[in-house]
């Protein structure tokens, strides 16, 4: 029984770490953090604290949340390696970067 969870715990440790989740949160018409660092697979979940509506949208269209009205969430998965500037398309002023390695 020992060998074959060890062999077990072997090939989970060799197959790689699951994807982590990552908060920004939309506050003051901010991004908080406005820079987040991940990787390929990750996600990053969005939360609108604010009370005017906002989005999170990849200036190279990898990802866009969608309108979020306070309170509502949206969560995206980064699926290319690089650097990902985004902002809100309703408040252009409202910028972020994701860091995808």
């Amino acid at each position: 029984m020992r060998i074959s969870l060890a062999a077990a715990a072997l090939a989970f440790a060799t197959t790689g770490a699951f994807a982590a989740d990552h908060a920004v949160e939309i506050k003051g018409m901010k991004f908080n953090p406005a820079a987040v660092t991940v990787k390929v697979g990750d996600t990053i979940t969005f939360t609108n604290a604010d009370a005017a509506p906002h989005t999170a949208t990849a200036d190279d269209k990898s990802f866009d949340t969608g309108r979020l009205s306070k309170g509502q969430s949206a969560t995206v998965t980064i699926s290319a390696a690089g650097d990902h500037a985004y902002k809100c398309l309703i408040h252009t002023m409202m910028k972020g970067s994701v860091k995808a390695e």
